[in-house]
């Protein structure tokens, strides 16, 4: 983790914050170079933190 945030620029403690939600909306221009030093790219993040779409697994009923 030290590595990391001083690779991207960042306190350890702002990564901390990043990891565990506590930093509920971090600069974006932290984000990318967080994932710059994780060689991730943006489109996977954006990926892998949007929800999938809601399919219910049976309709309701009216009960009627």
């Amino acid at each position: 983790m030290v590595d990391v945030a001083a690779s991207a620029g960042v306190s350890v403690e702002t990564l901390r914050k990043i990891e565990t939600g506590r930093s509920p909306s971090p600069e974006f221009f932290t984000i990318v170079r967080i994932c710059a030093v994780l060689e991730v790219e943006i489109d996977q993040l954006v990926q892998a933190a949007t929800p999938a779409p809601w399919t219910p697994e049976r309709p309701l009923s009216s009960g009627l």
